[in-house]
């Protein structure tokens, strides 16, 4: 039997590079083993990722450009949980992302954790960072 895999997927509409440029840039441990790109088939979406395999901290996540605009985006009721491993790591990750994103929770000890704090990047992907 093989084994069944499930993956987060970013859908962005034309920012999947940049998001993927911004990924690179704030953990220090994240891989691209796969970029398949749109070619010129697809009008206005040449060079564009058509699909994309990120790694961060060992958890792969698949994106993409849409080639269709939709009237959505992404939601906070959906976020990735980070582990990182040191106050000074989390709180690095954090500014980074809050620069142009939005906190949702500042970092503080809220009980469940010493160290915790939610906040969305500036693609609207939130980001829940803790330390054990």
């Amino acid at each position: 039997m093989e084994k069944q895999q499930v993956h987060p997927f970013f859908m962005f509409q034309g920012e999947a590079e940049e998001a993927v440029n911004l990924y690179q840039s704030v953990f220090s441990d994240v891989d691209i083993p796969f970029i398949e790109r749109y070619g010129p088939e697809v009008e206005g979406m040449e060079g564009k990722i058509l699909r994309a395999v990120i790694v961060i901290k060992g958890q792969e996540i698949m994106c993409s450009d849409s080639s269709i605009q939709h009237d959505f985006s992404f939601t906070p009721s959906i976020s990735l949980f980070i582990t990182c491993q040191d106050e000074q790591e989390l709180h690095d990750v954090f500014t980074k992302f809050s620069q142009e994103g939005q906190i949702r929770m500042p970092i503080d000890n809220y009980g469940f954790s010493k160290q915790f704090g939610w906040v969305e990047d500036k693609f609207g992907v939130n980001w829940q960072l803790n330390i054990e």
